[in-house]
């Protein structure tokens, strides 16, 4: 039987380009008909059921309706299912069977992102979505002097959470991240200008880090700890000179007309940089993933969009490369012991194999032990009032995970999922926080 035809066949899934400037991508009789077409294939195979709240939803609704098929849930509840997906990606990578090139074509994460597209096309999103997707704007008022100081109280006080709660339904339970001074991008424009009065090692690479907004305003020593370890392995490393947000936050809302401004603004910039022969990294596996595949799906005919999109790494696929290689520094001071290490979701979806394993275990006397299940947090979903408590309920195969390995450390490539497992660890009567793949690196450099 042909390969195509095969459920679960052995050929590498493929991804088609999303199409959103055909007409019939936005005409809702359309929608719903696929909607249909690939709910009643997920009804009738039910492998995913255990992954996020998307299935049980949607099974639920099957089941309850008066049917008992797909064809007995009212077309206005369709948008339940899709409130519940936050494109992780993992029924399209790890569990489908009929995914492209199955003649089925189910491509579940990208009709669900059709969904939200047609959906904020038609004014359905709510004012608190609009205003917690827009990373940038708010990381930039929310470090500024003074504002900084009462930004971060305000996520403390109790009074104020309930009242944020009560008004924007951002959950008063839900861990908000803090936001630092100076950030990210402003203490590496000095420690570059310094490395460039003192270079004298030879060139290993050349890298414009991409900082992203978490780790701008939010938790610096992220990016920092990949700019030390790049540095220590003799790679040139700069920055852009104006960088904005990936997209990715606005296009999981649907806002395409926000992601193509972000585009223009990025890409250009990268473009050039991709000419000279630079590579891109960034330390959050959404942002890597954005350039790598969404953007490239979005605009595939677009040569910057895709010569970007090659040249973007994730940190430690950059240096298993560097390892094959034999440029790759090896001269580690500390042992890790054992690491309990979480694998981000927008990491597997990039298909580089397990890297941040494979370079963590170079380190004498250290072993890991993968976890390879969602953290549920996404960002958003794992602050909203109506959302949180199932976050918090797909995060707990993790938890129990890290709980049985008594690792001496624990975490994640995404350090918002690293953010929500201690979050989770923390409510269960555990202090130890997280700590990066990337800080762990520097542990063991003793850098």
């Amino acid at each position: 039987m042909a390969e195509e035809k095969r459920e679960g066949g052995l050929g590498a899934p493929t991804r088609h380009p999303l199409n959103q400037h055909d007409p019939k991508f936005y005409d809702p009789a359309d929608l719903h008909k696929e909607l249909e077409r690939v709910y009643d294939i997920c009804h009738g195979c039910r492998r995913c059921v255990s992954l996020c709240n998307a299935f049980p939803v949607l099974f639920d609704l099957v089941d309850e309706s008066p049917t008992m098929e797909v064809d007995g849930i009212a077309v206005a509840d369709y948008q339940k299912v899709v409130d519940q997906c936050y494109l992780c990606d993992l029924c399209y990578l790890t569990k489908c069977p009929y995914v492209p090139p199955h003649k089925w074509n189910v491509d579940f994460p990208h009709l669900m992102l059709r969904a939200k597209i047609v959906n904020y096309e038609n004014g359905n999103t709510r004012f608190r979505d609009n205003i917690i997707t827009s990373t940038d704007l708010i990381g930039k008022v929310a470090t500024a002097p003074v504002i900084n100081t009462a930004v971060n109280a305000a996520n403390r006080n109790s009074t104020l959470r309930a009242l944020l709660d009560k008004t924007l339904a951002i959950h008063k339970d839900a861990r908000l991240p803090e936001y630092v001074r100076p950030t990210l991008r402003n203490s590496l424009h000095s420690s570059l200008q310094k490395k460039i009065n003192n270079t004298t090692e030879e060139e290993q690479g050349r890298v414009v880090l991409f900082t992203t907004c978490y780790c701008n305003y939010n938790e610096p020593e992220v990016g920092d700890s990949l700019y030390k370890a790049l540095c220590h392995n003799g790679v040139t490393v700069e920055l852009m000179t104006r960088e904005h947000c990936c997209g990715m936050p606005k296009l999981e809302l649907g806002d395409l007309k926000s992601v193509d401004q972000l585009l223009q603004k990025n890409i250009p910039q990268l473009y050039e940089k991709v000419q000279q022969g630079w590579n891109i990294l960034a330390a959050v596996p959404s942002c890597v993933l954005m350039f790598k595949q969404e953007l490239p799906l979005l605009y595939p005919h677009d040569e910057r969009v895709v010569a970007v999109g090659k040249a973007f790494c994730d940190p430690f696929e950059y240096f298993h490369r560097m390892h094959k290689e034999g440029r790759f520094k090896t001269d580690f001071k500390n042992s890790l012991g054992t690491v309990s290490y979480h694998v981000a979701c927008h990491q597997r979806v990039q298909n580089i194999g397990p890297k941040t394993r494979q370079i963590l275990e170079l380190i004498p006397g250290t072993s890991v032990k993968s976890i390879e299940r969602c953290s549920g947090h996404d960002g958003t979903y794992g602050v909203k009032k109506e959302s949180l408590e199932f976050a918090n309920k797909i995060v707990q195969p993790v938890v129990r995970q890290v709980k049985q390995h008594n690792a001496d450390y624990y975490g994640s490539d995404c350090p918002v999922a690293g953010r929500h497992i201690e979050h989770n660890l923390n409510n269960a009567d555990n202090s130890q926080g997280h700590t990066h793949p990337l800080q762990l690196l520097c542990k063991a450099y003793g850098i």
